[in-house]
């Protein structure tokens, strides 16, 4: 938590794919992250942070049903990203699943 408390005083400019998807991971700044998640994502689709190839798109598809019902234009987006991956990488697949049945 101590992190993500450093990370709410960063400008939104600066942060980095890792910050991005820890920050949507904890449910904080919901209103502002996810479109800029996913300017990065349709420029590289398995963006990574820390953890694994694709971290940031995991992040992005495991938000609440809700966060795509506030930015719908957005869901559209993420649908597309994951629609023209060729190769899905197992990390993925539970979460792209999960995120196409809503």
């Amino acid at each position: 938590m101590a992190a993500v408390r450093e990370l709410r005083r960063k400008p939104i400019g600066g942060l980095t794919v890792e910050d991005m998807r820890l920050l949507i991971r904890q449910d904080v700044g919901l209103a502002y992250l996810p479109p800029l998640a996913v300017e990065v994502l349709q420029n590289d689709p398995l963006a990574e942070g820390d953890m694994y190839e694709g971290d940031l798109l995991a992040a992005v598809l495991t938000r609440s049903a809700e966060v795509w019902r506030e930015i719908p234009e957005l869901g559209r987006d993420v649908r597309l990203i994951v629609s023209e991956l060729a190769e899905v990488p197992p990390a993925l697949k539970h979460d792209i699943e999960g995120f196409l049945a809503r």
